[in-house]
């Protein structure tokens, strides 16, 4: 059944038992940003139960590694840490980096360092799926958490007079919910079934990821450089790996994903800056289209959306997942403060709350995402000597310098 269908009804339990199972929260996605408020809520001592289409595939060391990967900040390593999860995923693939660098003419680079903040690293380099791994086999450590899986939603309903949420699954099991957050990504169910509109636009273009098995031993230093047809970034993965990034128009990306392995690798060779090393193979790849995506509302009552679901940002500085974990952060903060006041914790003005601490900052984001891009996709001259001159400028050590670092690394 299509979410835009799904009605608000009075609600029937269709399951053997004959009652339908009652959880405090339930939330609709059990990737990394979902299956981290379950946690953290769980956390909390509220029943949580976590519905999701398919489980991660088992870790093993010697699988290839996976193109969809995540810079984990400083702040997301925080919050992993309280939830649990964060020495576990320490023994799994990893790669930290300690520096940042960003260009577009040689010698017009800036360049931020973990000393300049007083860390050890600026974060780490995970596989997806190895975060979303560790983050459930903490799941599986907590009684009151219930992973629903495989499983999909059929139809939501708001119960009449109850303050509640009815689910209907696909196996004819049937839930209700106080609380229903939406962790499901940007074609999110429980966002289309509120009716809560969007804002956005496509960018015309998509990014490639490309693995690369490399001579150089492993790296701590990402860097981008800025071309008009998109930026070039290289991502420090585990032992003699890297991930490179390419964006560019959707047709020279969709011509780059008919290559064969050789001619792809000549092409990265011909495009990407001399500092690659050029003694590389392409081990996988994978493509997807940029878009930016911004929900007009992050709740309504006993509703609300987090991650994906509620913004998708231009990867162009490695922030989406960051910022639903900010969402999270801020989310378990809101209801923890009115449990410990004695204030009902899933009512609307407790989620006004979450929204009014994440909205704006998450605009903010998008909006320097965006200027970013749209600032150095063109070939103008003038433009081109103003925005390297600024780049020249950033890279002097100063407060603003360190202030902007620890704002990207959520340490403001």
């Amino acid at each position: 059944m299509d979410a835009n269908t799904m009605q608000d009804a009075s609600f029937t339990s269709t399951n053997t038992s004959g009652n339908a199972n009652h959880y405090d929260v339930v939330v609709v996605g059990g990737g990394m940003v979902g299956a981290a408020a379950a946690i953290g809520l769980g956390q909390l001592g509220l029943s949580v139960a976590v519905i999701e289409s398919r489980q991660p595939q088992p870790y093993d060391p010697l699988q290839p590694l996976d193109v969809r990967v995540s810079a984990i900040s400083v702040a997301s390593e925080q919050l992993l840490t309280r939830l649990g999860v964060m020495d576990e995923l320490l023994t799994m693939r990893h790669a930290p980096y300690t520096g940042l660098e960003t260009w577009e003419l040689d010698g017009c680079l800036t360049a931020f360092s973990a000393e300049q903040v007083d860390q050890s690293h600026l974060g780490y380099f995970f596989e997806n799926r190895v975060i979303q791994l560790s983050l459930w086999q903490q799941i599986y450590k907590m009684d009151n958490i219930t992973l629903l899986c495989p499983a999909k939603v059929m139809q939501f309903s708001r119960l009449r007079d109850s303050h509640q949420v009815g689910i209907l699954l696909d196996n004819g099991d049937t839930l209700t919910t106080t609380l229903l957050i939406g962790a499901d990504g940007a074609n999110s169910q429980v966002r289309q079934w509120a009716g809560i509109g969007l804002t956005g636009w496509d960018y015309a273009q998509s990014a490639m990821l490309i693995n690369i098995n490399t001579q150089t031993p492993q790296q701590s230093i990402t860097w981008q450089q800025f071309t008009p047809a998109g930026p070039r970034s290289l991502l420090p993965l585990p032992g003699n790996h890297a991930s490179l990034v390419w964006y560019d128009d959707a047709n020279r990306i969709k011509q780059l994903s008919q290559l064969s392995d050789l001619q792809l690798a000549e092409q990265i060779r011909l495009h990407f800056p001399s500092r690659l090393d050029p003694n590389f193979t392409v081990e996988n790849r994978g493509s997807f289209p940029l878009t930016r995506r911004h929900a007009q509302q992050y709740y309504q009552d006993n509703l609300v959306i987090i991650g994906d679901a509620a913004h998708t940002i231009n990867p162009l500085a490695g922030q989406g997942v960051n910022i639903g974990f900010k969402d999270v952060d801020v989310l378990v903060a809101q209801i923890a403060n009115a449990i410990g006041n004695g204030k009902t914790w899933w009512h609307a003005s407790v989620l006004k709350h979450y929204q009014q601490a994440r909205y704006y900052d998450n605009q903010l984001m998008m909006t320097a995402m965006d200027a970013f891009y749209a600032g150095f996709s063109n070939n103008l001259l003038p433009l081109k000597l103003l925005r390297n001159g600024a780049l020249k400028l950033a890279n002097i050590d100063s407060p603003l310098k360190r202030k902007v670092l620890k704002y990207a690394l959520g340490l403001n």
